[in-house]
This record gives structure tokens, sequence and C-alpha cells, in this order.
């Protein structure tokens, strides 16, 4: 292993037993893990709020509609980045350990069992409302600040969730980057991209907007396409045609990233033909016939679906040069989910 992955496992085994209150463990927690991603610490928080922009229990005021005031207090808070809720869960088991039933009863009586056992509807619960406690305290911070980008919730040593809403209104904190990734598990700290898309939810969480990412997507794939339309053009293919291929192309790409195609299908067959660019008419023809009717497709060895529409009744492809090729292949890299 390596020093950082050595460095990331120590961490991982030090969090998972951990158990109790939240507050005996969250800012130890935190501030080990802006370790691990190279983040900057927190800062000291000082009397007043108006430097409190990345501290641990930043102070917010809940007005309430008799006019009263209560405060509150943000487990972590970074403006313009986050406002994080931590919650201390506790391992599922029916039965006490070896240590437990050691103790005295009068110490027996303060061990604290953390919210909810994890992996319980309990648990669950608890964590969405973790979540609705992070946006209360969102709605609550000066106007000035606006509502962060993120609202992180933290299972200390087991879990962190993230929710974005990169518009910054507070009407639509959503699961990111989805329903499927948007937990974090603490195994999960050894992939890199993970630990990739943490730090820029501490450092640069706008850069995570994917409406971001697709406008630089749609412009670099824009202009690579315009490159092989108009060489396409300049050697007497009508416009209409071109346009029309480019279309079936781009479809086929689509359809590889959302698996209505074996997934990398398409891609690895333009990588093949820009080594044989002699065959690409004929190697884009069949899986496209194939995608008219539905069946065997001999050129990627698959079985497809039927794709109906008229996109690829008349499947016909346009021989390209390997540099052409090339730009379909970067293009179809790209994901087109």
């Amino acid at each position: 292993m390596t020093g950082e992955a050595e460095k990331i496992g120590a961490f991982i085994a030090r969090w998972q037993p951990s158990g109790g209150a939240e507050r005996a463990n969250y800012q130890m927690f935190l501030t080990e893990l802006a370790g691990i991603l190279g983040v900057p610490l927190p800062d000291p928080a000082q009397e007043t709020n108006r430097h409190n922009d990345y501290v641990f229990e930043r102070s917010v005021a809940f007005k309430h509609p008799d006019g009263s005031q209560t405060t509150g207090f943000i487990d972590l808070y970074k403006r313009d980045c986050f406002v994080l809720e931590a919650k201390q869960s506790g391992k599922r088991t029916s039965k006490p350990d070896a240590n437990q039933l050691a103790l005295l009863p009068e110490d027996a009586g303060q061990i604290k069992a953390g919210t909810a056992a994890r992996g319980t509807r309990r648990w669950d619960t608890a964590l969405l409302a973790a979540r609705r406690q992070a946006e209360d305290y969102a709605k609550a911070l000066p106007k000035e600040h606006g509502w962060p980008p993120f609202l992180v919730v933290v299972d200390v040593g087991h879990c962190i969730e993230l929710y974005a809403d990169f518009v910054r209104q507070g009407k639509n904190y959503a699961q990111f980057p989805d329903r499927r990734g948007y937990r974090i598990m603490l195994e999960d700290l050894h992939d890199e991209a993970v630990r990739e898309r943490l730090r820029l939810v501490w450092t640069d969480p706008m850069s995570l907007d994917p409406a971001r990412k697709s406008a630089e997507v749609t412009r670099d794939i824009a202009a690579r396409l315009a490159k092989v339309a108009l060489a396409v053009e300049k050697r007497g293919h009508a416009p209409g045609k071109v346009a029309e291929f480019l279309m079936r192309c781009l479809f086929t790409m689509f359809a590889e990233d959302v698996e209505l195609l074996p997934s990398g299908a398409f891609t690895r067959l333009l990588e093949q033909m820009k080594e044989a660019p002699e065959k690409f008419k004929f190697a884009l023809e069949d899986p496209w016939k194939a995608m008219n009717t539905g069946g065997y497709s001999g050129i990627i060895n698959e079985v497809v679906k039927r794709f109906n529409g008229g996109l690829f009744a008349q499947p016909e492809a346009i021989a390209l040069e390997p540099d052409e090729i090339h730009e379909l292949w970067v293009a179809a890299q790209r994901n087109w989910q």
C-alpha cells in the first residue's frame, strides 16, 4: 500500500468503531477528514459572526411568526460551500457485546447508542431529519450569505451524504451526484474520484455543477463535429446527408451510455476503425441495421434492441479519414447520459 492508502485505511479503521453522541466525536472526525482530503481546517470561531465563515458551531437566528427568536448552531459551516449536520449512529446489533456485559450497572446506564442503529428504518429517518435540519439552518443564514450550494449530512464513522442546489435558491436540494451515489460510505474514501468530489465540495463546489460541465462538453463536441462535417462536405457530401449521419452517431453514443446498447460497444468500434478506416462505413452500418429492426449485429457481436422513430430506417454511414474517426471516438468517450 502507498503512504496515502495507508493513511486512509488508518482513518477508516480508527473511526468505524465510533459511537455514542455526535457531540463527543464529530469535530475531531471532520478535522481528521479535512486532513485526508487535503483541505483547510476550520477557523477558530470569533465572538461575533462577522468573520465566522468556516467554523464549527456557527450560530444562526431562527425567527418565528410570533416575533420571537431562537438560536441554532450549525455543526460545520463554510460560506458559499455547505451547511453540514452531523449525527452519530450505532452499529446494528441484537445483543450487547462483551464489553457492555462486563460493565457495572451504573456505568452501563451511561452508554449512548447513537441516533439510531445503522441500516434500520429509524436510521434512514434520522438522516432525513438531519437533512431537513441542515436546510433549516441554511434558510436562517444572513441574506448576504445566500443559500449554500451543498447540504452535507455526516454519520460519524459511517457515511457522508451530499445534497446540491446549484441554482442556490434553496428550492431543490437534490441527491448529488444522483440517488445511487449521494451516500458515500467511509470505505469509499479509498476511491480518488470520491475524495476529489469531497475536496471540491470544500473548496470549489460550483465546479461540480453538471450544467457547467454539460456546457463545456457541448462546446467541445460541437467543435469536433463541426470539423468532421466541414471536411465531409468539402468532399462533396450533401449537408443534409451529413447531418443525418452525425445524428445517428450522436444517438448511438447516447444509447450506449444509457445502456440501451451494450456499454462501450460503439466507442470500442470507433477505436478499432481508427486503424481500419476503409472498413468504417460498413462497420457502422451493421449495428445501425440491427438497431432499425432489432437483432444480431455481427460487428459488435451483440443482439441489440429495436429503435423506432425512423432514425435508422436508412442506416447509411459516410466514409471518414482516420483523424475524423478519431474526433468521433473522442466525442463518444464523453458521458452522454
